[in-house]
């Protein structure tokens, strides 16, 4: 056994100089030094702080082959929630791997550890991570049994075994120093039963002597050499025994003569006591022993046993059958041993018996042996010990322990439950929504860890983020919960976490995503439209309140008076907030009911009243006019009219429409009919359109009749007769009279232009001119103009213009222009305020503004106050001015800034003044 302490060897490196790397790999059995000083190199990097990890994994950690190891963290949040990855995957909850929460720390506990535990592990919360390494170390492999030394004959067999502590050691045998190999297969077998390894030489020759070592090296490489010399005795004479050795009993101080005769009679020998050469005198109590004689040359030898007769009396002790005490550790024959997955289990049983019984465990019939890992049977005196390193599941049955003794044998059985936390529960499954809540339903874990499931505990999270938050801190033992408390419109998730005794499972898979939502309200105003002997139309408005869902649609059904039948009116939902119903039974009494439809599902019904009778109900011809055709249209010519004129009545009225009492020409005018409005349609309207139309409804001998007023208007014709009928200085006057055809509409106005003859570019002088007469001013003298005058409605100008038949020419006269001397005046005036400052109150760290107006000439000089001190050099305050406007800025004022603040406006004409107050 390995009684060195345990050594650091990552202290041992990191202190360590370069040079002397080599030499501390070799003590301590390191194989791979290069990874381990890439690894050494990163450890000595300064790390970065985090704000997630309190304090991180160490960068790295050592344990021995068989021995558990526990990472620890330290995190800021304590409801974060980590993941542990190995080489980059993540690590599943098994019986050798524990995850531990305890408070802001987290373990992983890894038992057992193997050469496959030699990797690189790393937390992670969110996007950061810590790293470390672990390195298993694998002690060496040491010779427990050495060779022991064989002498045989020529022709015999011989085994040579020796025993290590690791199984799967590589064993090497040589001769003379020359490795054996397999090759040799007839001449040499080598064999290996766990921890024991043999040598087998068939039929020795004289070749065979020699020295024979065997090398053992364990799986990393790392040869351990001990040599044993064997020296077998090989001879090829023949010596025949004719009288052998006898046993001999002598008493004290008697003479004891050991005898033999032998073919040769020249042979010579040596005579051994217990091995060792020996000349017998006296014979005395301690010459008890065996002898041996061996003869010189030859490859045998002959023994007996001496021994001495001394007369006492001896004790024989009584032999006790073995007993098993289960009872005296509180369990009874048929008791169970209940251990949690992943503890040590340890049954020490008591037994009695002389002498000491052997003990045998077994399960299932097999027997169970100390090779199998992580099981371990031990006995001591009055004690059967059986260990379970590390319990699993598969660890669970009846064990029975057997102990016999000469005098006897007994058993027992002893059952073993292994419990464990229960697997997840099965992906939860979202059952309904509503506007804040939904009701989720999941089924129980395959496997309850061997003890009764408590409760569950659920956690939900929005979609878009990495935060879990957990809904119930004491088990919920059903398995449907009502969620509540959730933000309507918001993509959530569920999962679900089984507990028992023992722990909480590993939560289930998330659920799909789902949104809160809640029905809209009812449709609101459901009433009839109109009903017949078959049919009915009915019609509401949108509900009040939609919610964040998109609706959907509408679901309208019936049922007769008297029963709870509802049947839908159609399939699927409508758009429309109107639906006409048909193929009802005449005469029958039915109720209607309207839903509106989302995501949630249906909203409350909006239903009649009372129930209807479905039959045609006599209605009076009535003509809803509307409002724009009360008064006269007015239309352009080539535009199109389009009337629509709803009208009621019950059974479907006639329409008859007529123009200044006779019918319309069907060539020119379209007419469409319908149960409830009529329609007339001229394509291009023409100044001959332009009339009184009347439309009739009638049922039998009642009618309704309503008239429209139809105006086509069309552009006018030009003015007529323009004339010049004086000019003076520089105006002229003229005069004309209306177009002939004003277009079916009033004139709205006149364009005059003017145009002189030399260029005959032409100017408005007015635009929209009510009289028939004007004057037109302002022009140049020496130039001779011409006139043109357009007519104007509501459609537009004239096409053409109506000329002058005659010219005006603007004489020239000797006019001499005296420009009129005017006054300087003194705009100078003394500052005064326009516009005061206004106290106010601001919040702390807001820049505020106070703000004036001022007006003087000259310009006035302006300076701030704060208190009755000046701040117009104090950095705090910005003062600007713009056009008369004063503002003074206070950046990111505080308590202390508040005060009386005032404005002073000076100049040599004057000064003025202004204050407020001003609270932070």
């Amino acid at each position: 056994m390995n009684t060195e302490p345990d050594v650091d060897v990552w202290e041992i490196l990191q202190k360590a100089s370069p040079s002397e790397y080599e030499k501390i790999a070799f003590q301590y059995g390191i194989t791979d030094l290069r990874g381990m000083l890439k690894r050494l190199k990163k450890m000595k990097k300064e790390e970065k702080k985090s704000d997630v990890f309190l304090k991180k994994l160490d960068p790295a950690y050592q344990v021995e082959k068989g021995h558990k190891i526990k990472l620890a963290v330290e995190v800021a949040n304590p409801s974060a929630e980590v993941k542990w990855l190995k080489n980059g995957q993540e690590i599943q909850l098994t019986g050798r791997y524990i995850f531990e929460n305890v408070g802001n720390k987290r373990f992983l506990t890894i038992n057992h550890c193997s050469l496959a535990d030699d990797a690189a592990y790393s937390c992670v919360i969110g996007d950061e991570k810590c790293f470390t390494e672990l390195f298993v170390k694998e002690p060496p492999v040491l010779i427990t049994r050495n060779l022991e030394d064989q002498m045989v004959m020529k022709g015999e067999r011989v085994e040579f075994e020796c025993e290590v502590s690791e199984e799967g050691a590589h064993v090497k045998w040589e001769k003379d120093g020359v490795e054996l190999t397999r090759e040799e297969a007839l001449k040499y077998r080598f064999k290996k039963d766990g921890k024991k390894h043999v040598l087998i030489i068939n039929d020795v020759t004289k070749e065979d002597c020699g020295h024979y070592r065997r090398s053992i090296t364990n799986m990393k490489l790392c040869q351990v050499e001990l040599n044993g010399y064997f020296l077998p005795w090989l001879t090829e004479k023949q010596l025949e025994v004719y009288q052998s050795i006898a046993d001999l009993t002598v008493k004290a101080k008697e003479e004891a003569v050991f005898k033999c005769e032998v073919s040769d009679e020249k042979v010579k020998g040596i005579w051994y006591k217990n091995g060792m050469e020996l000349t017998i005198e006296d014979v005395k109590p301690e010459d008890e022993g065996d002898y041996t004689f061996v003869p010189e040359g030859y490859a045998f030898n002959l023994s007996a046993k001496l021994s001495f007769l001394e007369v006492k009396i001896d004790y024989v002790p009584r032999q006790d059958p073995p007993k098993i005490h289960l009872d005296c550790i509180g369990n009874t024959a048929e008791s169970t041993i209940v251990v949690v997955a992943g503890n040590k289990l340890r049954l020490d049983v008591p037994i009695t018996g002389d002498p000491a019984p052997t003990v045998v465990w077994t399960k299932s019939e097999k027997v169970i042996s100390n090779a199998e890992g992580r099981v371990h049977v031990e006995s001591t005196n009055g004690h059967c010990i059986f260990t379970i390193e590390g319990a699993e599941r598969q660890d669970e049955g009846v064990y029975t322990v057997i102990v016999r003794n000469p005098a006897g044998e007994d058993n027992a059985d002893i059952t073993v439950k292994v419990v464990d936390v229960p697997d997840a529960p099965q992906t939860p499954r979202i059952l309904s929504v509503g506007e804040d809540s939904c009701i989720v339903q999941w089924d129980p874990p395959l496997f309850d860890g061997g003890m009764p499931v408590l409760g569950y505990v659920l956690e939900r999270k929005k979609t878009r983020s990495y935060r879990w938050m957990r809904l119930n801190f004491d088990p919920y033992k059903e398995l449907t919960y009502e969620a509540k408390r959730m933000i309507e419109g918001v993509a959530y998730e569920m999962r679900v976490y089984a507990v028992n005794a023992i722990g909480m499972s590993r939560h289930s898979p998330a659920s799909q995503p789902f949104v809160p939502v809640a029905p809209t309200s009812a449709p609101i105003g459901l009433c009839i439209d109109d009903i017949s002997d078959t049919s009915i139309t009915l019609k509401w408005r949108t509900p009040e309140r939609l919610g964040a869902a998109e609706l959907e649609g509408y679901g309208v059904e019936y049922c007769k008076e008297g029963t709870d039948e509802w049947v839908p009116a159609f399939q699927g939902l409508t758009d429309r907030t109107s639906v006409l119903i048909r193929d009802l039974p005449t005469g029958e009494k039915m109720q209607f009911r309207v839903r509106a439809y989302n995501m949630a599902g249906a909203s409350p019904p909006a239903t009649l009243g009372q129930p209807v009778t479905i039959r045609e109900i006599m209605q009076r011809p009535k003509i809803w006019l509307p409002r724009n055709l009360r008064q006269t249209l007015i239309k352009k010519v080539g535009e199109s009219v389009n009337l629509v004129i709803p009208f009621q009545g019950k059974p479907r009225p006639k329409v008859t429409w007529i123009k200044e009492g006779e019918p319309l020409d069907p060539k020119h005018v379209n007419i469409r009919n319908s149960d409830t409005d009529t329609i007339l349609f001229i394509r291009k309207a023409e100044r001959k359109d332009s009339s009184k139309y009347e439309v009739q409804v009638q049922i039998e001998n009642v009618e309704d009749k309503a008239n429209i007023n139809i105006q086509i208007v069309d552009l006018p014709s030009p003015p007529q007769n323009l004339k010049i009928m004086d000019v003076w200085g520089f105006n002229v006057a003229l005069e004309w009279k209306p177009p002939k055809d004003d277009g079916n509409c009033d004139i709205t106005g006149y364009t005059i232009q003017k145009a002189d003859k030399k260029t005959m570019e032409w100017f408005t002088m007015y635009e929209q001119f009510r009289r028939t007469t004007c004057v037109v001013s302002d022009l140049v003298m020496g130039n001779e103009y011409v006139f043109r005058i357009y007519a104007g409605n509501m459609v537009g100008l004239s096409q053409e213009a109506c000329f002058s038949k005659d010219s005006a020419f603007i004489p020239k006269t000797g006019m001499v222009y005296k420009p009129p001397v005017y006054k300087a005046h003194n705009f100078s005036e003394a500052p005064k305020f326009t516009h005061a400052l206004v106290s106010r109150s601001v919040i702390a760290g807001y820049n505020a503004t106070l703000s004036c107006s001022v007006r003087g000439i000259p310009k006035p000089k302006i300076t701030w106050y704060k208190n009755k001190m000046d701040i117009s050099n104090e950095a705090k305050y910005r003062m600007f001015s713009k056009q008369g406007v004063l503002t003074l800025e206070i950046r990111k004022p505080c308590p202390f800034d508040g005060g009386v603040y005032t404005c002073k406006a000076v100049n040599e004409y004057g000064e003025d003044s202004v204050e407020c107050k001003l609270e932070v």
